[in-house]
Parts: structure tokens; C-alpha cells; sequence
């Protein structure tokens, strides 16, 4: 009699180890400056026969999406997606952008722009 049978899609640790083939992190290059807030922008569709989960980055990003949505929306943890994205951006598939810097950093919020946005709110 055999031993127990195992799910052919493997759920937990295994999936991730799977999903990345063994990478724990994204290594140097330009992914090492991912963080929760960096923009990604999708550059190219997705081919035949390419990862499911790069299908869905690629999908979902068209419109700019932060790496944070990005990772609650695929349900993945932030160094596992940080593999994924880096193996999109080494093929030029993806972009990744800062997001919009506070003018002039150190001085607080734009006054400005704060002050457009209070009068949009009070137009509602």
C-alpha cells in the first residue's frame, strides 16, 4: 500500500519554493530597490507558456499598482513577489518607479497641492 497521496498543487512554503525556484530574494540589480511603495507598470504582454503569476503581474499592472496592492491582490508575501518582479524586470517586461517624491523633502507636504485637494473636497 502506498504512502499517503500528495496534492499536485503544492500550498504553503512548497508553493512559494516552486514559485520562485528556490530563490529567497530577489538578489542586486535594479529589484533590490523594490519596497511596498514602489510603483510597477506592466511593459509587454504576457506570452504562451509563461508563469500563471507573471500573467497576473503583467495583467494587473497596466495601470500603474504599488508592489503592497500588488502583493494583497496575488496574496503573496513581499520577498516572494520581490522575486517574481525581478524576474520581470531582468526581462524588460516590467517597470518599476518610485513613487511621487514630496517636493522639496524635509519641508512636509506641498501646500498647494493640499490646498486643491481641499477645495475638490468641498466642491462634493
Amino acid at each position: 500500500m502506498s504512502g499517503p497521496s500528495r496534492p499536485l498543487n503544492p500550498s504553503g512554503l512548497e508553493r512559494y519554493y516552486v514559485l520562485t525556484g528556490g530563490r529567497s530574494g530577489p538578489g542586486g540589480g535594479s529589484a533590490s530597490s523594490l519596497d511596498v511603495a514602489t510603483l510597477i507598470i506592466s511593459r509587454a504582454a504576457a506570452v504562451p507558456g509563461m508563469q500563471h503569476e507573471h500573467e497576473e503581474i503583467l495583467r494587473r499592472c497596466r495601470d500603474p499598482l504599488s508592489v503592497a496592492e500588488l502583493g494583497a491582490h496575488l496574496g503573496l508575501p513581499f520577498n516572494i513577489l520581490a522575486v517574481l518582479l525581478a524576474d520581470l524586470l531582468d526581462a524588460g517586461r516590467i517597470e518599476a518607479r518610485d513613487p511621487i517624491p514630496a517636493s522639496g523633502a524635509g519641508r512636509g507636504p506641498d501646500l498647494a497641492l493640499l490646498e486643491e485637494v481641499l477645495s475638490g473636497l468641498e466642491r462634493l
